[in-house]
């Protein structure tokens, strides 16, 4: 018996195969397709096709092995889309690798299922920041599909921009002909009567598969699509996926329609400069990871950044950031593929470029951890600002987290406790402002009270007296400005401490320039909030006061305050004691680019 799949393009499985060996070869070597770890890419989709047919064959011959699978994947997305679930990529075309492939997720779209359906089952306001080429897009039609097929009743909503990208028919790069295609490719087995396969059509398909509404005649689920201005007019819906949503060109009238007709919106976009509705909900959002609490009405906030893709490498991403170069438009790929926000903004201190090289670089250069010591910077509850806390190991950045609390009597005792958890003996905190004392005061009544543990607690003043006024920005470089007259406060001069650090760690790894271990910078990988820290590092901008000192824009227009990035300023660049002063750090070597000064 030969059990016959839609369009097979892989010669290993074109063979016709008995049932009885399909099941000898599924018991010995094929396994389930399951989601790949970044080291275990690419898949085998010959072999998950063989996998699929000896599935099939048991559905034909075996219903109640059917009506337990169905049962299982009704409980199990990311199963269901590993197992059943076709993508499409017409770029393939004319090569020897086909043009339809069982769709294997990787780690990082198995996690965006789940924050989508983390988003779906609390009601709570979703955004995917995304780089091109990750899929995004794919896993929302994905999740869209199942859902239509396993929630009774569930209205889900599609919108773009515009027509060619929501729906044109035949169109494989519309959202809803990919709906449409992924639905034809599923096994018969699934689908709900009226709704035949691609090899299998039924009469009535068309009234069951219409250009902007997809319709289960089985449960009454439904997928409608929506155009522009017209997203979130008139139709209520449960779940609702803005696809580019940086691009529109009326978007505050849309979030408007949507508050009253969606609980569950979520936005997946690539990002297009400063200021927008896109921009500014990402930054009021918190970054989600798996186990991450997030407050009620805070938009989850879903990162995918093309180093996590397995499908590309490094020189895949130098050969494309080369491309846009040669045509003039670095500006392009630099929003498009590194996520950057302010891609055109100039005086940039700390080039995404530089940091990137910093990303384990204690691995690359054999550098081991040291002494540890945090930083914490704390919110203004006020206008919902948050805490930030960081930790690093001698040159590696090893911890980072963000919380909400609106008593700093609290935050103190949250960092203080992750000093103890992580066997850290010093925490510099933000001084400026009064938000400060607060701190003082809870370490004073943790000490009256007997309860204080061997954390020492430094206060740390970004509006204080820049350190070693009187000697040279570069050292030994008589042309080289004093300290107090290029930096406008310790806050600037912190930052170009780091910045000096990171470009020295930018010149180890990639030019093999030697530089003393303790004047580098790394960042651990593993770090859940990897691309939050990235992004607020390469947030702030250059700029010159009053007096034509240098001076500190954390937050450009259309930006919040980089809390995290504040914190890990002050652990690298740590006060001394409660004296004011501040230890000695090394400020770099003297560097010269193009024959002149360096700054």
């Amino acid at each position: 018996m030969e059990i016959q799949l839609p369009q097979l393009d892989f010669v290993a499985v074109k063979q016709a195969l008995r049932v009885d060996e399909l099941h000898r070869t599924a018991r010995t070597t094929v396994a389930a397709p399951r989601t790949l770890k970044y080291a275990e890419w690419p898949p085998d989709y010959d072999e998950a096709l063989v996998w699929r047919r000896v599935q099939l064959a048991r559905y034909e011959t075996d219903p109640a092995f059917l009506d337990k699978a169905k049962r299982f994947y009704a409980k199990n997305c990311v199963a269901f889309i590993n197992h059943w679930c076709d993508t499409y990529d017409p770029r393939n075309a004319g090569t020897d690798k086909s043009v339809w492939m069982p769709f294997i997720l990787f780690e990082r779209q198995a996690q965006l299922v789940t924050f989508i359906l983390e988003c779906l089952e609390n009601e709570q306001p979703g955004l995917v920041e995304k780089a091109r080429t990750m899929g995004a897009t794919w896993v929302g039609v994905a999740v869209s599909v199942w859902a239509w097929l396993f929630i009774p009743g569930i209205a889900i909503g599609w919108g773009s921009r515009d027509s060619a990208a929501l729906a044109v028919l035949g169109d494989p790069s519309s959202i809803f002909e990919k709906i449409r295609m992924l639905i034809r490719r599923l096994p018969k087995q699934f689908l709900p009567e009226g709704v035949g396969t691609i090899d299998d059509p039924v009469s009535g398909d068309n009234k069951k598969l219409k250009a902007l509404q997809i319709i289960n005649p089985a449960n009454g689920a439904t997928i409608i699509g929506q155009i522009g201005d017209n997203i979130g007019r008139g139709a209520r819906t449960r779940l609702y996926f803005k696809d580019e949503s940086a691009h529109y060109e009326h978007p505050e009238a849309i979030e408007a329609a949507l508050s009253g007709t969606t609980r569950v919106p979520i936005d997946i976009s690539s990002v297009n400069g400063l200021g927008n509705v896109f921009h500014r909900k990402r930054e009021a959002g918190m970054d989600w990871y798996p186990g991450v609490k997030i407050p009620r009405g805070v938009t989850r906030v879903f990162v995918m950044d093309w180093s996590e893709s397995p499908q590309y490498g490094k020189a895949w991403f130098e050969e494309t950031r080369k491309y846009w170069e040669d045509q003039g438009m670095p500006h392009v790929f630099a929003s498009e593929f590194e996520r950057n926000y302010a891609a055109s903004v100039q005086g940039t201190i700390i080039p995404l470029e530089w940091l990137e090289a910093c990303i384990d670089a204690h691995v690359k250069l054999g550098i081991e951890p040291g002494p540890k010591i945090s930083g914490l910077d704390i919110g203004d509850s006020q206008d919902g600002d948050r805490n930030a806390q960081s930790i690093r190991a001698g040159i590696i950045l090893t911890y980072a987290e963000e919380w909400v609390a609106r008593d700093p009597g609290v935050t103190a005792r949250k960092a203080i406790q992750t000093c103890v958890q992580h066997k850290v003996p010093e925490l510099q905190y933000d001084a400026g402002g009064g938000l400060g004392s607060n701190v003082k005061s809870q370490v004073n009544l943790l000490r009256e009270g007997g309860n204080m543990p061997k954390v020492r607690v430094v206060p740390w003043n970004p509006g204080g007296k820049v350190l070693h006024g009187a000697e040279k920005v570069v050292p030994l470089d008589l042309e080289s400005p004093r300290n107090k007259d290029f930096f406008t406060n310790l806050k600037a001069q912190a930052w170009w401490a780091l910045r000096l650090r990171v470009f020295n760690t930018y010149q180890a790894i990639t030019q093999g320039v030697k530089h003393d271990p303790d004047e580098l910078f790394s960042i651990d990988s593993k770090l859940p909030l990897l691309q939050k820290v990235k992004k607020e590092l390469c947030q702030a901008t250059s700029t010159t006061g009053a007096k034509l000192k240098l001076l500190v824009d954390k937050a450009p227009e259309g930006t919040r305050s980089p809390n995290i990035a504040d914190s890990i300023v002050m652990a690298y660049f740590p006060a001394a004691g409660n004296d004011g002063d501040f230890v000695d750090i090394a400020m770099g070597p003297k560097v010269f680019v193009n024959g002149e000064l360096f700054r």
